[in-house]
């Protein structure tokens, strides 16, 4: 016989579980113009979100905690299936009261327990393609630049497992995404196998802008190939007086004074001071002509008038100076309390003019690359640069001018370069999501791609326009992938997913680098929980991007953080690698990963699978 405290208990938590079940549906009434909207094989889809969110308006914590006191579901997992989790839960207590179940309209159950997770499998075999043979989860690749060129290595992208390609159009030129596309269907019909490809929109740029060129210095820079191997910079040396044609593979010029290179043979070693008052040295290689080859194993930045010394056999044969050099841009070291003032005028910037005594008579200056967020931002808002290095807060708008107090950069200040990132994460800036480069692009690329990523999303607006211009090209069976890289994208995420439910298939990337820096590095680990959350509410799949195995495509080797990072990966429907020397190895070791996690979890629920190490031996 129960307890009267326990059946008050019952009691109570019915009473509790009916309220949120009927504020679902009001919920859900309210919002009827917007599901009325959305595609009808997608309705029940939209209906659920809308459930979810109403639930989640709450906090249901010590619901949880009283729930499974008695051994009932604590709701921690009814994002697909809402209103079947509560109507379940619901007729438990009612049994356990020893009341009869109350009838439920057909309606109310337009989504059960097993209907939801396979909406959601369906929606990504319809956007993603096929199930993968071996693993639940698809992989996405970002191809570099010589995928265009290089039908192997796309092809050995295709056989590791690769079941989209994404082409991003913030690089290369139709011609070279033509390419791409041609050598992927190739290497498709050579291995049996199907593969997506994504045509990833770039979007308006917002990025600071060029930087005076007062400085005359070239930087030589040794590279590593694809093991970390040293590959030694290639000096091309000639007369400053009468220079010869610069030949193909060289990584610098240096025009010298003087009759240094009539005495260079191959074995010298030139010596010298580089710009940073470090010694370093130039190994002849070769003569050519007038001029020679030289090779650098270290950095050396050099500027025109420095003294170079030719040494043989340890003895000094020759001296002579670089020659002129072209001007290049000194980047703007800012420290915190600095002022930067940021212009529209697209007029070059540079650091700030100081007079004897140190004192700032102008403040550094960088131009904005997008001219329309000067009409939104307003004092007081956050600006971050780089992705995160830096950060300021505005102080003034004129329109023309937005000055900026500096409230972080590194111990010893940071560099600001032309061509930097600009987040502004507490600015609602009100432009199209599109640019005449990206409907360009969109109208050349429609008929070889499956996907339409759409970058800077921030409103329904931007989903809207680009719907207009898929039916203006006949194509309005493209997937659409919303990318959320802005605070304001995700801040608004439902009203985004109920717009993209109109005409489907529809997916969300969690692009996690700009999504970062604009909610907060400490915040993305939640952010990103929560955008998992709201799309399988709503049916919608998931593409965990940025970073992923980043260091392991870059060095052939994955630090231990990501290979966590790439376990966890497995709770979105597809998982973007980045390009990289080892990025085929990368797309080996993601495909065992979420090859081994299938096995162990489903979403936020943990499979119990038989474990070895569970008989202690």
């Amino acid at each position: 016989m129960k307890s009267r405290d326990t059946m008050r208990l019952l009691e109570r938590l019915e009473e509790t579980i009916e309220a949120l079940r009927e504020g679902a549906l009001a919920f859900e009434r309210a919002h009827e113009q917007e599901l009325g909207e959305v595609d009808p094989a997608h309705r029940p889809s939209a209906g659920n979100l809308l459930h979810y969110l109403s639930l989640r308006q709450q906090d249901l914590r010590p619901l949880q905690d009283e729930l499974s006191s008695l051994g009932l579901s604590s709701l921690g997992r009814l994002e697909a299936h809402a209103m079947a989790t509560l109507t379940s839960v619901l007729s438990t207590l009612r049994a356990l009261r020893g009341r009869p179940a109350k009838a439920i309209g057909g309606d109310d159950l337009a989504v059960d327990f097993w209907s939801g997770p396979e909406r959601l499998a369906e929606h990504t075999r319809r956007l993603l393609g096929p199930d993968p043979a071996n693993r639940q989860v698809r992989v996405m690749v970002t191809v570099p630049s010589d995928a265009a060129d290089n039908p192997l290595l796309v092809r050995e992208l295709l056989r590791s497992g690769m079941d989209v390609m994404r082409i991003n159009c913030a690089h290369d030129n139709p011609p070279a995404w033509m390419r791409m596309v041609e050598n992927l269907r190739r290497a498709e019909r050579e291995l049996g196998r199907t593969c997506r490809i994504l045509v990833d929109l770039a979007g308006p740029k917002l990025r600071t802008g060029p930087l005076a060129a007062i400085e005359h210095v070239v930087k030589l820079k040794p590279r590593r190939d694809g093991r970390g191997a040293t590959i030694p910079a290639r000096i091309w040396m000639t007369p400053a007086e009468t220079p010869e044609p610069t030949p193909a593979g060289a990584d610098g010029v240096l025009p010298i004074d003087g009759d240094l290179l009539a005495e260079a043979r191959p074995g010298d070693v030139i010596d010298l001071e580089d710009s940073r008052g470090r010694e370093r040295t130039l190994a002849i290689a070769e003569s050519a002509g007038r001029s020679c080859w030289a090779v650098a194993d270290q950095t050396v930045q050099l500027a025109e008038g420095a003294e170079v010394c030719l040494r043989r056999d340890d003895r000094w044969v020759a001296t002579g100076r670089i020659g002129p050099l072209p001007a290049s841009a000194l980047p703007i070291v800012l420290h915190r309390g600095d002022t930067l003032v940021m212009t529209r005028s697209g007029e070059p910037g540079g650091p700030a003019i100081r007079n004897q005594a140190g004192e700032v008579l102008q403040a550094a200056r960088i131009p904005c690359s997008l001219g329309e967020v000067f009409d939104f931002v307003k004092p007081g808002e956050r600006v971050w640069f780089d992705d995160g290095k830096i950060n300021g807060v505005v102080t003034a708008n004129d329109g023309r001018e937005i000055a900026i107090e500096i409230g972080f950069t590194g111990p010893k200040g940071s560099r600001l370069r032309a061509e930097k990132g600009i987040n502004l994460p507490d600015t609602d800036i009100v432009i199209p999501a599109l640019t005449e480069k990206d409907v360009a692009d969109l109208t050349m690329m429609v008929g070889v791609v499956d996907l339409v990523g759409l970058s800077f999303v921030r409103r329904p607006e931007d989903i809207y326009l680009l719907e207009d211009h898929l039916t203006r090209l006949d194509a309005q069976h493209l997937g659409i992938v919303l990318k959320i890289e802005n605070r304001f994208a995700f801040d608004h995420l439902p009203q985004l997913l109920l717009a993209a439910l109109r005409s489907p298939p529809v997916g969300v990337m969690v692009a996690r680098g700009d999504l970062a820096v604009e909610v907060g590095f400490d915040r993305l680990a939640e952010v990103q929980e929560e955008i998992l959350w709201l799309c399988e509410a709503g049916h919608v799949p998931v593409i965990w991007a940025t970073q992923v195995l980043e260091e392991m495509a870059r060095t052939g080797m994955p630090s231990r953080a990501e290979v966590t990072d790439a376990a966890m990966s497995g709770r979105a429907e597809c998982v973007m690698l980045n390009k990289g020397p080892y990025i085929v190895e990368a797309v080996d070791f993601l495909g065992e990963v979420l090859e081994r996690m299938d096995a162990h979890q489903s979403k936020k629920t943990a499979m119990l699978r038989k474990l070895a190490v569970s008989r202690m031996v």
